[in-house]
């Protein structure tokens, strides 16, 4: 077997625009959407300077240069095909499409996993590191952040699927998503800061709970469930021992607490809540109800935010529900639905500033389903969405093309003006 050739290390000095380079500190140390990537640009390579590094990795094979920048031989030139001349313009601009949307889903799920990743690292360390447990969650809090940091808005997107285990793919999806609202609250960047840290370790007090209890079940005794309640008191107990900050800490804290004093553990009201933990109740909630332990009972996002404003609008504060609702958009990211032409499609973006017009992913047998396009709904006026649908309300045909997800996992990407058009009907 033919042994893999390790990538070569290049002084920072040395660093090119073209070259394809690996940066092994971490997602959560660089402001990076990636820890590998191709450099574009010069302030990138500024960037890189600044953050004090001596050596990187770089793969050769997988970088552009011009010949008299490569450190390395000069590979064969070949020959330039000759275009054909009878391109389709319409199926070149679907693959140019297909491609630009694929690369952007791949972006966000590595992005996904990286933090998927440093988030099981630092709750592992909390038994024996509690200290460096902290600093890592708010190292993971910060990288999150600058990631959120861009000009205009973020849509919030599906992902094929839920990284990692289930309790870190809850905290994860409660701190994006908790994050984003602050950010559409207006809320600086400190309040940010401490937003994603407490909601990464709302459950912290879970580890020193038995798996049993981790998760509450229908079936629970009273004392069953004053054990799985018990989470709260640990997660405060342990963030005081890591010497989390106090906002951060009022989140675990008040994380099952209601607006009208029905939560616990101290069924404290609306008045009474940080407005950080406020926050991240709110968007427990919703997750819990999208990703309960037992699958049969998860809800369409679009059930889960339905309920939750029919029953639950005393349970939060009112106008953060409104704002939840807005920028989540009436038929949230991993809804089913069916449009106005009667076609059945799957919601896998949503821009808040157009609730009512997400992008979808619709079936259509005449196009195969590895090449089918993300619509977005706002470009296509004559075309809206009728209802919203269960997945098992689904035809056949088009459960098995559009493929529901399981578990929702969600994460971000700056809105970009242009998204693909429908090129045919």
């Amino acid at each position: 077997m033919k042994e893999k050739v390790a990538d070569p290390l290049i002084d920072v000095s040395q660093l090119k625009v073209g070259m394809f380079i690996h940066l092994d500190l971490g997602w959560m140390s660089h402001p990076f959407p990636l820890s590998s990537f191709k450099l574009s640009s010069d302030e990138q390579l500024l960037i890189l300077r600044r953050l004090g590094l001596k050596q990187v990795r770089w793969s050769p094979s997988r970088s552009e240069l011009p010949l008299e920048a490569s450190p390395m031989p000069a590979p064969a030139v070949q020959a330039p095909v000759a275009a054909a001349a009878d391109v389709d313009p319409e199926k070149e601009q679907r693959r140019l499409a297909l491609a630009q949307q694929r690369e952007a889903l791949l972006l966000c799920a590595r992005q996904y996993g990286e933090a998927a990743a440093a988030l099981r690292d630092l709750m592992d360390l909390v038994p024996r590191d509690p200290v460096t447990s902290r600093d890592q969650s708010a190292a993971l809090s910060r990288a999150l952040l600058d990631k959120m940091l861009v000009e205009g808005d973020i849509n919030i997107r599906l992902l094929s699927e839920g990284a990692g285990d289930r309790a870190s793919a809850h905290a994860l999806n409660v701190a994006i998503i908790s994050m984003l609202l602050g950010r559409a609250f207006g809320l600086g960047n400190e309040d940010l800061m401490d937003l994603g840290q407490g909601a990464l370790l709302h459950d912290v007090g879970k580890l020193e709970l038995t798996p049993r209890f981790r998760h509450r079940d229908d079936s629970f005794t009273g004392a069953e469930v004053q054990a799985y309640q018990q989470h709260v008191a640990k997660g405060v107990v342990l963030a005081q021992k890591m010497g989390v900050g106090a906002a951060p800490l009022l989140i675990i804290a008040q994380h099952h607490e209601h607006a009208d004093g029905s939560g616990f553990p101290q069924h404290l009201n609306a008045d009474r809540m940080s407005i950080l933990a406020r926050i991240v109740a709110l968007v427990n909630r919703f997750d819990g109800l999208c990703n309960p332990l037992i699958a049969a009972k998860a809800m369409t996002p679009h059930e889960a935010l339905s309920l939750m404003f029919a029953q639950g609008r005393s349970r939060f504060d009112a106008t953060m529900l409104n704002a939840f609702i807005r920028m989540m958009g009436v038929y949230p990211p991993g809804s089913a639905v069916q449009l106005t032409d009667d076609r059945y499609a799957l919601v896998v973006a949503v821009n808040s500033s157009r609730p009512l017009k997400p992008r979808v992913m619709v079936h259509d047998a005449k196009v195969p389903r590895e090449e089918a396009l993300i619509l977005n709904l706002e470009e296509l006026p004559d075309l809206g969405i009728r209802r919203s649908l269960k997945p098992q309300q689904l035809p056949r045909a088009s459960m098995e093309y559009l493929s529901p997800r399981g578990r929702i996992a969600y994460f971000f990407e700056p809105a970009t003006p242009a998204q693909p058009r429908e090129l045919a009907a």
